[in-house]
């Protein structure tokens, strides 16, 4: 088997992915069903798979701010919905045969492990995928910044931002049919051209750290591993 591109990975994938194309929220288990099946492909390769996921399919603490929650009660709600996502994501690859640990910023000791980077890093050593809950723990931060500094913390190779797309274009490739996708972009362009490929946060904390991010199309059955096989598939934002 060849060797893969990356050891050691940190994807981030968003809640609204796992609802599939239903458009009602909630957890579409066929859905969730195929990513997983990709990450236990990729467990199998060798690689230490990290994986922060959002909540927004169940609730978004943006939305909350919207109907006149304040923000820091919208956001750990936010919270909350990524810890339920979490842990269907651990019940359908455990159901594959694939032992995870999912960590959580916010103790909820009766249904996850504290995070902990030593314990995370272990746990990874061990090749077992550990899926990251509650985001940072705190409120006014993403869950691409959470992407972001776990994977700093853990020592990923790349962030890989699933999206439903295949790259990142210099204009909405569902408004425009002339959007450029970009192959390759740094980090200072991102910010500065407000591309969306994760927050502003998120891409200065991986720019301090030269941590490439690789956005690409999770969608499409077999991207992953293709990744990590070393095709060229999606956008890498590297450095300047």
């Amino acid at each position: 088997m060849a060797t893969p591109a990356y050891k050691r990975i940190l994807l981030k994938l968003s809640g609204e992915a796992l609802e599939g194309n239903t458009g009602r929220g909630g957890i579409d288990f066929p859905t969730l069903g195929i990513f997983c099946d990709e990450l236990v492909e990729a467990s199998k390769m060798g690689v230490e798979i990290g994986v922060v996921v959002g909540g927004g399919n169940i609730f978004r603490g943006a939305r909350g701010v919207e109907t006149g929650l304040d923000q820091p009660s919208g956001d750990y709600m936010g919270m909350l919905a990524t810890v339920i996502n979490a842990l269907a994501i651990q019940a359908s690859m455990e159901k594959r045969g694939v032992a995870t640990r999912v960590l959580t910023a916010i103790e909820m000791r009766p249904v996850a492990e504290p995070y902990i980077r030593r314990r995370a890093v272990r746990h990874l050593e061990k090749g077992r995928v550990v899926i990251f809950g509650a985001g940072t723990g705190n409120p006014f931060f993403t869950t691409d910044t959470a992407a972001a500094l776990r994977a700093n913390e853990i020592g990923a190779e790349v962030v890989m931002k699933a999206t439903k797309v295949d790259g990142v274009y210099d204009s909405d490739p569902k408004k425009n049919p002339n959007a450029k996708r970009y192959d390759t972009l740094d980090y200072t362009t991102v910010l500065t051209d407000k591309l969306g490929v994760m927050d502003a946060t998120a891409i200065s904390l991986c720019r301090e750290n030269k941590l490439p991010i690789l956005v690409f199309d999770l969608t499409t059955p077999g991207n992953l591993i293709k990744v990590l096989n070393g095709a060229p598939i999606g956008t890498l934002v590297k450095g300047d």
